[in-house]
């Protein structure tokens, strides 16, 4: 292990050492509050832009949200993380996303800002923890540059917003960067406990989006053997040890649901109910290589389906296309050219050109770079269900590689080599124009943006230029340039606390170009939209049967098959759209939305947003709870978790959605539904007039099997029993009681 590859700790900002100054950035000279007080508007900035108006955010993901409601019942459903208070079903992800949640909930009472108030907690928290990561490794400097990118990053913005569990999975991943970079920093038995400490936090990781966690996993082993204390058989030791300890923390949950002794939910998004399939699955190689059959990972196989509709095509280029590039991709220029910089500086140090007080550390950047280059690597090639707001896990490695640019060219410009504002220019012309072109894609939405950062571009050109002969210019001139490459992101940052649409099951920022997401309203046909089937909503899926453009799935074996999204879906009318202007539950605001728009009234079907009940869902609920009054379940739902979420949210019944987020999978089974018929635990279900009670279009499977079993032992119950609307009014009024066109009906379960 060289000295180099080791990190040493940054000096502290006031530290008066004159031959320090050299090396060392600007920062330094300032006074010794300049610094905190950097740090301290960041982070306010962070909480303003995560936090604005928080109680118009409405359920966010109301898919996680009636969860953590359900999770509340009691410590069983809390533990393995119950998708219905009934405990049969789980989520798609291990639960401890949503324990924090949770107990917010219980602290401040069931509202929307509640849930959402940890994830604003947790991503200021998250900016913070980077802050002092990347000062032990590049300096003060570096570190407010790194915070202020992760603020301004218009995806983690949206993310923060919701009530997804990527939140959490950054802050923990963060922290696991810092123990890491302090077990670089530390010898012997210190070192040790902090590289274990941070296979700890990749574990807890671990439970909140599973493999997605262990992504960085390569990164902070290439830095750590290489930056690492001691010799090189103490140093595998050490890190085996620590993969041990990740091991351990990251699998306990999933061992102590096969080991279970007791009644359990069903592990949502699993083909057998286990939570090792579902790491292996649905959650690990189905998301990477898509699906074989026809389980939910095939929902985002290899014909398309989700994985193009939602993020873009598989591809190098996915994260600069449309759906993808104003969420991430602004800065990736300028870590491509930290990256190159920090080559550069490596050679020059080993041939004696620069001390190595001159170059940061090796370490540091192997632990980004590794970061960025293979979350960026799975997030382009990946087949499976991709939505854009996964790319937040790059975000922290693209702010620190841009605070370690900054770090990087200051030192070398002060150890005498008159390139760095060279390098400082080229960066700034790189990002400007990615920043351009991004911009110029939807010229009709804050196309403004391009004179501004053109004009702050020029103008920090022009001092780069002159700081070569200029010292004194460097901090202006970088300052300047620092604002010509955040001011466009920036801009889509903050228009995101300014949007009533961003969807809650796809949050992102910028121009709504995305299906079921975005900052600001209705999908609308582009031009510049790469790679969108028209006569579609841009973002729209390109392969979902009964959609303009879709087609049949691809012929997929397994046992049993399932179908693709309902075919019922109504084809290119927004009036069909729960919660879309015209549409069922559209809100009496001016803003449309679609489903998962934070609003207070809800969609027709449950969307992923809002969760008030309609009228008739009302009636329906009422009739089952006073003509089945000693029954444990009140009401069983088909169509998965779309069309359970607003029962849930809306009532203190016990509801229950059938199918899980995909309406796919085996539970409740038939067995089940015929235990609890018999046993009268169960009278009714609420399901569709197609099939005997199944979502429209979804054939085979589970779902079929559901279906034919209702069409054969339960019978209708008229709208005019419950006092409803009819079946033809519902038909046409947008899709009935579940949204989602199609005669949905009520089912009677009792012994025929």
């Amino acid at each position: 292990m060289s000295n180099h590859a080791h990190i040493r700790p940054a000096p502290a900002a006031s530290a008066p050492d004159e031959k320090r100054a050299h090396t060392t950035t600007a920062v330094r000279r300032l006074p010794g509050w300049a610094a905190p007080a950097a740090l301290g508007a960041v982070l306010v900035l962070a909480a303003v832009l995560y936090g604005w108006a928080l109680n118009s955010l409405g359920w966010g993901n109301s898919y996680y949200s009636a969860a953590v409601k359900s999770m509340g019942k009691n410590w069983t459903n809390f533990l393995f993380g119950s998708f219905d208070p009934a405990g049969v079903i789980t989520v798609d992800k291990p639960p401890a996303a949503l324990w924090p949640q949770v107990i917010s909930s219980k602290i401040f009472g069931m509202h929307g800002w509640a849930l959402i108030l940890p994830q604003l907690l947790e991503g200021v928290a998250g900016v913070l923890v980077l802050h002092r990561t990347v000062r032990r490794w590049a300096g003060e400097a570096a570190a407010l540059v790194a915070a202020l990118v992760l603020t301004l990053t218009p995806i983690t913005v949206a993310i923060n917003r919701d009530n997804n569990p990527d939140t959490l999975l950054i802050l923990l991943l963060v922290s696991a960067a810092y123990a890491l970079t302090r077990a670089l920093q530390a010898e012997g038995r210190a070192a040790t406990w902090w590289l274990c400490a941070s296979g700890f936090l990749i574990g807890c990781g671990f439970l909140t989006k599973m493999l997605a966690a262990w992504m960085v996993v390569p990164a902070f082993a290439v830095a750590w053997l290489v930056g690492g204390s001691g010799a090189w058989i103490p140093r595998v030791r050490r890190l085996l040890g620590a993969a041990a300890i990740l091991a351990a923390s990251s699998l306990w949950w999933v061992a102590m649901v096969d080991w279970w002794p007791g009644d359990r939910p069903y592990i949502g998004g699993s083909k057998d109910g286990s939570a090792w399939d579902l790491v292996i699955g649905y959650n690990g190689l189905g998301r990477v290589f898509g699906s074989s059959d026809g389980t939910p990972q095939g929902m985002g196989g290899s014909g398309g389906g989700f994985a193009g509709g939602f993020g873009g095509q598989p591809g190098l280029s996915r994260l600069f296309e449309a759906q993808v590039g104003g969420q991430i991709s602004w800065l990736l220029p300028v870590c491509g050219l930290a990256l190159v910089v920090a080559v550069v500086g490596a050679v020059l140090r080993r041939r004696g050109r620069v001390s190595d007080s001159a170059v940061l550390p090796a370490s540091g950047w192997l632990l980004w770079g590794t970061w960025l280059v293979v979350c960026a690597a799975v997030f382009s090639t990946q087949k499976g269900i991709f939505h854009p707001y996964y790319t937040t896990q790059l975000a922290p490695a693209i702010a620190a590689l841009c605070g370690g640019l900054t770090a990087a060219l200051v030192r070398v410009h002060r150890a005498g080599l008159r390139w760095a504002p060279a390098v400082g220019v080229a960066a700034v012309v790189v990002s400007v124009t990615w920043a351009v072109v991004l911009i110029r894609r939807e010229p009709d939405w804050n196309g403004w943006l391009v004179w501004p950062v053109l004009l702050i571009a020029c103008a920090a050109v022009v001092l780069l230029v002159l700081s070569r002969r200029r010292g004194r210019l460097l901090a202006v001139a970088g300052c300047a340039a620092i604002a010509s490459v955040l001011l466009a992101p920036g801009a889509w940052a903050v228009t995101v606390p300014a949007s009533t649409g961003m969807g809650g099951s796809n949050p992102t920022a910028g121009p709504m170009t995305l299906g079921f997401g975005g900052g600001g309203g209705l999908p609308r046909q582009s031009g510049k939209s790469g790679d969108l089937p028209s006569g579609m909503p841009s973002g729209m899926p390109s392969n979902m049967p009964g959609l303009p453009g879709g087609g049949a799935s691809s012929g997929q074996t397994g046992a049993p098959p399932t179908g693709g999204m309902p075919s019922g879906v109504p084809t290119g009318a927004t009036n069909e759209i729960p919660g879309a202007p015209g549409g069922s539950g559209s809100n009496d605001r001016d803003t449309p939305s679609l489903p998962g728009a934070g609003s207070d009234r809800a969609p027709g079907g449950g969307g992923f947003g809002d969760a008030g009940l309609t009228a008739d869902q009302r009636k329906i609920l009422q009739y089952a709870v006073e003509h089945a009054p000693d029954a444990r379940i009140k009401l069983a739902v088909e169509g998965g978790a779309m069309s359970a979420s607003s029962f849930i949210l809306g009532t203190d019944e016990t509801v229950i959605g059938m199918g899980g987020f995909t309406n796919s999978d085996n539970a409740p089974s038939v067995n089940q539904l015929e235990k609890w018929t018999k046993n009268g635990e169960l009278r009714y279900i609420l399901g569709s007039d197609t099939n005997g009670g199944g979502m429209p279009g979804r054939s085979g499977g589970y779902t079929q099997q559901r279906s034919d079993w209702i069409a054969d032992h339960c019978t209708k119950v008229p709208a005019s029993a419950y006092g409803g609307t009819s079946d033809t009014s519902a038909q046409s009024s947008g899709g009935g009681v579940m949204g989602f066109g199609g005669s949905n009906v009520l089912y009677d379960c009792a012994a025929k």
